[in-house]
């Protein structure tokens, strides 16, 4: 059996050195003892950093607070959480961070991790050479490499640090349950063993452990609410075979508020929030800065595209579209390939050509919404869409339910029909479009810029204005209000009859 290091032993005598030879004295073997133990903590730090470094460690995210108090991340002025406070559950490790440090394992194509770096930002464009003559100095700071499916990590990351986060549940008004089940049920969706049950399973098993806590028993789930990092057709499985899990159907989800990249519009309970851009900015000051760059670039293409032909797609969308641009000429049109991941790679190339172009094509993605049309607005282009349920019928909480809201036109829409049979084509509609009224619509664009982005401070973007997650957070608060204030309605006029019926 090995001696252990206090083991009282006479080690062997070194070779040249007899077993008579005098002690050493104290003095050196207590300076050589006292440069071991530095050399030992210095290399304790050394791996405690490269830990804290490590895109898979769960130590991304800031540790919940267990201190007993209502402002974990310090006390507010007054009137600063007047629509409420937020509890986020903290919950077994096995629905967040268990996930996180299995980056390697949750994308069938390439790795997850270098994604879920920053929070959920991904890699900074600083360190990103592409990025360097797209941003250049204006706010390259404020940008990111960002996968489009990381919205559940970037608002956990957020809400733990938020100014309004409590940890106490008796005083909340909203309850946050950060479950990764976007994460969880991509990481099956593609596997060649993967079966139903395996996508179900980890929703069971937050459901049951959520249906055992107080807050949501006493609710029944309507104070409490989820984001699910991919569009929602993903967790609406119906019976036992199809696609995606059947998370969101099950029955303890039915009043819990969803916060989703794509809604399904018929769901009172689905929002539909901005998918996560690249552009996090820390302060607002980031984002004048940046609306300035853009409203003052000059743009030589008419318009844009970015996506690639469906050619798997009974009568592709997309490739007429292809057609549309070639037709208009390399002087009025240019497209970027995003054939495989060569623009989830590449963030840098989508926004250049957004910068360049004056409107940018958003013919519906993989399901109606995508990804590119919030690139492109914050690009300061001008989306022009085909599909109602593209945008106007989809983030009400953000975006105008027309091509024109009540401060001004910021979208283009084309009968998509019509295009497809010639009748109209995209050059001549948005060559038929005065430059006053371009101006215009960029403009508007660029004012909501702000509240379709998700900003990289704990305190969002400061100086009055709202990020996309205030607005998010707004929303649910005020639904919540709502409710409440229905119950309270509710109740007095079942206690009105009751009084009544009691009366002679």
């Amino acid at each position: 059996m090995p001696e252990s290091p206090a083991s009282p032993a006479q080690p062997p005598s070194q070779p040249g050195s007899p077993l008579d030879a005098a002690a050493p004295p104290p003095v050196p073997a207590l300076l050589r003892g006292s440069v071991l133990l530095l050399a030992f903590l210095v290399l304790q730090l050394v791996l405690f950093w490269s830990l804290l470094g490590s895109p898979a460690s769960s130590r991304f995210l800031p540790a919940p607070g267990r201190r007993n108090t209502t402002w974990p991340n310090g006390a507010v002025d007054a009137g600063a959480c007047e629509a409420g406070l937020v509890y986020v559950y903290d919950l077994p490790p096995e629905f967040n961070h268990d996930l996180v440090d299995d980056c390697e394992s949750l994308w069938p194509w390439y790795s997850f991790c270098p994604y879920l770096t920053n929070g959920g930002f991904g890699k900074a464009a600083a360190t990103l050479p592409v990025f360097f003559n797209v941003t250049r100095n204006v706010s390259l700071h404020s940008w990111y490499n960002t996968d489009q499916f990381q919205l559940e990590v970037i608002v956990h990351r957020r809400l733990l640090s938020h100014r309004c986060r409590t940890t106490d549940p008796s005083q909340a008004t909203a309850f946050y349950v950060p479950f990764y089940v976007g994460l969880d049920v991509g990481s099956h969706l593609w596997g060649d063993n993967s079966t139903a049950a395996d996508r179900d399973r980890a929703g069971l098993r937050l459901l049951r452990w959520l249906k055992n806590q107080t807050s949501f028993q006493r609710s029944s789930g309507w104070d409490h609410f989820i984001t699910l990092g991919r569009i929602t057709w993903d967790f609406r499985r119906y019976g036992d075979d199809g696609w995606g899990t059947n998370f969101v159907v099950l029955r303890g989800m039915a009043n819990v508020t969803r916060l989703a990249i794509e809604a399904d519009t018929l769901d009172p309970m689905d929002v539909g929030v901005p998918y996560p851009t690249g552009f996090h900015p820390r302060a607002a000051a980031d984002v004048r800065a940046w609306q300035r760059h853009v409203l003052s670039r000059k743009r030589s293409k008419l318009f844009g595209f970015a996506g690639a032909p469906r050619s798997g797609f009974r009568g592709d969308f997309r490739g007429v579209l292809l057609e549309e641009c070639e037709d208009a000429g390399s002087e009025r049109c240019r497209s970027v390939d995003c054939r495989g991941t060569r623009c989830t790679d590449n963030g840098a190339a989508v926004l250049e050509l957004f910068l360049d172009s004056r409107f940018c094509l958003q013919p519906r993605g993989d399901s109606f919404t995508r990804r590119s049309m919030f690139d492109c607005m914050v690009a300061g282009a001008v989306p022009v869409l085909f599909w109602r349920r593209t945008a106007y019928d989809q983030y009400r909480w953000y975006l105008p339910p027309g091509p024109r809201g009540d401060k001004g036109e910021w979208s283009v829409f084309i009968d998509r029909q019509a295009l497809r049979v010639g009748s109209v084509s995209v050059r001549d509609v948005l060559e038929g479009i005065s430059e006053r009224r371009v101006r215009r619509m960029q403009e508007r664009v660029v004012e909501m810029i702000p509240r379709l982005v998700y900003a990289s401070s704990s305190d969002g973007l400061g100086g009055g204005m709202e990020d996309a997650l205030d607005v998010a957070l707004g929303g649910v608060l005020e639904r919540i209000r709502r409710r409440r204030g229905s119950i309270a309605r509710q109740g007095q006029s079942h206690l009105h009859r009751f009084s009544a019926s009691r009366c002679p």
